[in-house]
């Protein structure tokens, strides 16, 4: 047998946010004799030694922030020219995609992947501008689109999402199945009692996530509730605002802030609800997984509703409506909702077991 297809993926870095942890599940379950995975990154990632290990590399470029929009294309340029051995590349920039897919045509990579994550830009006005701008280049350039979900889809590709393959975010089931070990572990590790109350939260600290919101809503529980505890994980440039924010709603004693973590599945075994109120979403990997761990879910109704998985633990409601929020957590409270343990078999009927999901896209990068 020859060498494996080498797929490069492009991304900022390999940190543990929704596409790269999708990434590296389907790296993780991919047959490596066949398919090797790449990285195109501009700065470190949490998952780097993780993929040397598997056999891949990691390139690293300066980003637009860093050398400017004419020195990020010098910069894309130069590695292309350096590279040839790559015929696929597959962009997970959102609409920065559009500047690497169009050095990639420049420099005669035959196979072009866009694939969304999201269903909007972050950043400021002028950040937003400049995303659009060269977003626009996404759809000549691309060769293939692929998206999380529908709404993913049309928000990328707009009139072009009926040509879009949706590639599930797949997790690994088993290893989320309920454990009342694994609970009471790792309750006592977060120093909780068997009757405390743990509101769970996973996601980057910044805008898109809402986590002044989601502090606001808790102020009101935690006033009412003294067994109510709230569990942040995560980090970003926002988390010191939401520290303080936290300390001035006298809250540091009931919020738990963890930081990036590895061992999501552990944490989720401790949870009692998910809360997600974000402003937006693609198609959240943290709520399959959430979903596959059998937890009830509280979440923002502009999240799409593929992401529901159909086990009757997901409930979407309006951000606008702040006081249903707390009603509804405090109803979980008083009665809680007994654990489902069957989740496994629903995930991987609905395409959300990342071994079909790795099955898949073998086939599909073999294929072209």
């Amino acid at each position: 047998m020859g060498s494996p297809i080498r797929v490069l993926h492009a991304v900022i870095n390999m940190n543990r946010g929704g596409a790269e942890t999708l990434l590296m599940n389907l790296y993780r379950n991919i047959d490596h004799t066949k398919i090797q995975f790449d990285f195109l990154t501009c700065k470190e990632g949490s998952f780097d030694q993780e993929i040397k290990n598997l056999g891949g590399m990691v390139h690293r470029i300066p980003y637009v922030t860093d050398v400017g929009h004419k020195g990020y294309i010098r910069e894309l340029n130069n590695f292309f020219k350096a590279n040839k051995q790559y015929k696929i590349l597959h962009s997970h920039m959102d609409k920065m995609s559009g500047i690497v897919l169009r050095v990639a045509r420049e420099n005669n990579v035959p196979t072009r992947i866009a694939h969304s994550h999201s269903t909007s830009s972050e950043g400021n006005s002028l950040a937003k501008l400049y995303k659009w701008y060269v977003g626009k280049d996404i759809l000549s350039c691309a060769t293939h689109f692929m998206a999380c979900s529908e709404k993913a889809a049309k928000w990328l590709f707009k009139a072009n999402d009926k040509n879009t393959m949706i590639l599930r975010n797949g997790i690994e089931p088993e290893t989320f199945k309920f454990s009342p070990l694994l609970r009471n572990q790792v309750r006592e590790e977060l120093q909780l009692e068997g009757s405390d109350f743990l509101i769970g939260h996973i996601g980057r600290f910044n805008a898109p996530k809402n986590h002044p919101f989601l502090l606001d809503v808790f102020a009101k529980i935690a006033e009412q509730n003294n067994n109510a505890y709230l569990l942040l994980v995560g980090d970003g440039t926002l988390r010191k605002d939401m520290e303080k924010k936290v300390s001035n709603l006298n809250l540091n004693e009931r919020v738990i802030f963890t930081g990036i973590r590895s061992d999501i599945p552990r944490l989720l075994q401790g949870t009692d609800l998910f809360v997600l109120p974000s402003l937006y979403e693609g198609l959240p990997v943290t709520l399959i997984e959430a979903q596959g761990a059998g937890i009830p879910c509280l979440i923002s109704d502009v999240i799409t509703e593929e992401v529901d998985m159909g086990l009757g633990l997901v409930n979407f409601l309006p951000l606008k409506e702040k006081d249903r929020w707390i009603e509804k957590i405090t109803m979980q409270i008083n009665c809680p909702s007994p654990r489902r343990i069957d989740s496994a078999s629903a995930l991987s009927v609905r395409g959300y077991d990342i071994k079909n999901t790795a099955s898949w896209s073998e086939g599909f990068y073999l294929a072209i």
